[in-house]
């Protein structure tokens, strides 16, 4: 579904990322751990395509298609869809027709935002005057009508409540019903878990994956007991042991 190879990406000149590769199959969930500033949400940019991340080094492919040098709305096509921590108000467009421009049919539109509780919100210009909450909901509502083959949920439970991050489960796992779809999540709590199972998880610090297991419950413990630099530590020693690592381990 996606395979990111050796890729390093700069924003305004900076190195973010570092030599990341990450393989991710159809039917599979994978959860994305690691403190802020270390690059999490410039991975996922960078994967869509937004313009501000320069592709220093390296190669994102998508179902087996180079998409390094496609734009945004291409891999849209192509079936990438994200949801990102600050949407863009659109005036003079209304969520209903968005929904419809996003895929959905003129008479899902209403089935579609009543299991988002947005009913009240289609005849709305895109965002203006949403509470966080309701950004959230609007962004999944275009995504369910999108129907990604990989979806990408930049900190869905961001400035929500308990409510709301239930009604993210609730979308995600509408999309990946489809057993050929996958996803890649950000989270720093890892509330969205309880309603999304993962698969998978990797931690980003400063800048590199030092760690990818495919239990994401322990992983989560183990940054709630040590913090992020040691359990990253510990997944890449344990992989340099298994001589996994590359030789790119935090203490050398």
């Amino acid at each position: 579904m996606l395979r990111v190879e050796n890729l390093s990406v700069a924003v305004e000149d900076k190195l973010i990322l570092r030599n990341i590769n990450l393989h991710i199959a159809p039917g599979e969930v994978h959860v994305l751990f690691g403190p802020n500033g270390t690059g999490k949400s410039t991975l996922l940019g960078t994967v869509m395509g937004f313009e501000r991340f320069k592709v220093l080094e390296g190669k994102i492919y998508f179902k087996g298609k180079d998409i390094t040098g496609l734009p945004c709305n291409e891999r849209a096509k192509l079936g990438l869809g994200m949801m990102i921590q600050r949407p863009p108000t659109i005036r003079g467009l209304s969520l209903r027709k968005m929904v419809e421009i996003c895929g959905a049919a003129p008479a899902e539109v209403e089935e579609l935002a009543q299991l988002m509780d947005m009913e009240n919100f289609l005849d709305r210009s895109v965002n203006e005057g949403f509470s966080g909450g309701e950004l959230k909901r609007a962004e999944l509502l275009q995504l369910m009508a999108q129907k990604p083959e990989l979806l990408l949920l930049d900190e869905p439970e961001s400035g929500v409540d308990v409510e709301n991050i239930a009604l993210v489960g609730k979308a995600a796992n509408r999309i990946l019903s489809d057993k050929n779809h996958a996803a890649l999540i950000i989270t720093h709590l890892g509330t969205v878990l309880q309603y999304v199972p993962a698969t998978h998880a990797h931690i980003l610090y400063e800048g590199r994956i030092t760690c990818q297991q495919d239990a994401p419950g322990e992983v989560l413990k183990c940054i709630e007991k040590d913090g992020y630099s040691a359990c990253a530590c510990k997944c890449c020693i344990s992989r340099c042991q298994e001589s996994q690592c590359g030789g790119v381990c935090l203490k050398g």
